[in-house]
């Protein structure tokens, strides 16, 4: 499976309210390993952003001015994302953005949806797996031994590897269900193949006067060594007496 690990930043909080993306970060994995195929991009929102936003991820407006409008690079983003799963934490914000953005460019909105084979939410995974707490990507990175000590803003690209590696943390346990249901199969495999030996003649060898004298000699020697008669060779004369 080819999935997106992928985070946004913008100039504020509202793409309703005329918000725009000015960087887009991408990890690659398949088979829940790292490619090193990423995507990383910055922007011209045609707008200043917020203060508070700048606060957050230290882009300024004047990095941005000589940066590619978005939807020179639409076309491109499409294809990168082709076929895959994206994983997102809070999803409904940068989809909210992605929608909103190939929105504006014709018939490329519903090409977004139709290209992608789904969008995984890692807010909702971890709230399920941990009620009550905190689950920021920050909390979730302190709370499954993920260093993010290089993290002293937000960054599309450096947030998206990290949420890699958070969920892979998160979703561990689905390797060792896939494991066991793997082994499960492997042993019932097994077992209809024993079950289908009793298809075949197979042919039974009876001792010669050798075996069975050597036999009884073992028997005889347990029984010395037990103090009495070996459990075999009481089974055996009452074998005899009821024959």
């Amino acid at each position: 499976m080819r999935q997106i690990v992928l985070d946004t930043e913008t100039t504020g909080l509202s793409a309703e309210q005329g918000d725009r993306i000015i960087e887009l970060g991408c990890v690659e994995l398949v088979h829940r390993r790292l490619t090193g195929n990423d995507l990383h991009l910055y922007f011209n929102p045609g707008r200043n952003s917020h203060e508070d936003a700048i606060r957050i991820h230290g882009i300024t407006n004047e990095f941005l001015r000589d940066k590619p409008k978005f939807e020179a690079c639409a076309d491109d983003i499409l294809r990168y994302l082709d076929g895959a799963e994206l994983i997102i934490h809070n999803a409904s914000f940068d989809m909210g953005f992605l929608e909103a953005e190939f929105g504006r460019i014709k018939n490329r909105q519903a090409l977004l949806r139709e290209q992608l084979a789904g969008v995984v939410d890692t807010l909702l995974m971890a709230r399920d797996l941990f009620p009550g707490k905190r689950n920021s990507l920050d909390a979730l990175c302190d709370r499954l031994g993920v260093d993010r000590s290089t993290r002293t803003l937000h960054g599309a690209l450096l947030d998206a590897q990290l949420l890699a590696d958070v969920y892979i943390h998160m979703t561990r346990g689905q390797e060792s269900l896939l494991s066991a249901e793997a082994a499960a199969s492997s042993v019932q495999r097994i077992h209809t193949e024993m079950l289908d030996l009793r298809g075949f003649d197979l042919p039974v060898l009876q001792a010669d006067d050798r075996e069975a004298a050597a036999h009884e000699a073992v028997l005889m020697e347990l029984g010395k060594a037990g103090g009495g008669k070996s459990i075999w060779q009481i089974s055996m004369e009452a074998g005899k007496a009821v024959s």
